[in-house]
């Protein structure tokens, strides 16, 4: 089972990479729910239409580590912009038949040409 977590973590991010936003829905349960320090306890309706945009600034991810303990798990990735510009993040998802229940999202800090850019508070 925990392999089954980590390849549909591994495929959420491959669809976010290719802005598949119907596989990412696919993904998602029917009671989904979304925090980030910007979003608290979003459904997957708000999730959707608050923070879903156009991938195409994301160059890639490459993810870290991923551990997998029953029905949660933890995703560190660092994301590099398009212009240059890369953060860390850390992800704690929760599952439930199948598909993704939660996700909490910690954001790290952000640079751009090794140097730390200060984000808006």
């Amino acid at each position: 089972m925990p392999d089954d977590r980590e390849r549909l973590i591994r495929d959420l991010f491959a669809a976010y990479l290719g802005n598949d936003r119907q596989r990412v829905a696919d993904a998602l349960a029917d009671d989904f729910r979304f925090t980030s320090p910007f979003d608290d306890d979003l459904d997957k309706a708000a999730y959707f239409g608050r923070c879903w945009r156009d991938s195409g600034w994301i160059a890639r991810h490459d993810i870290e580590r991923i551990f997998v303990r029953g029905d949660e798990a933890f995703v560190t990735y660092l994301c590099l912009g398009a212009d240059g510009r890369s953060f860390r993040n850390t992800e704690f998802f929760t599952f439930a038949g199948g598909k993704v229940r939660r996700i909490d999202v910690y954001f790290g800090a952000a640079r751009k040409d090794g140097r730390f850019l200060p984000q808006p508070r």
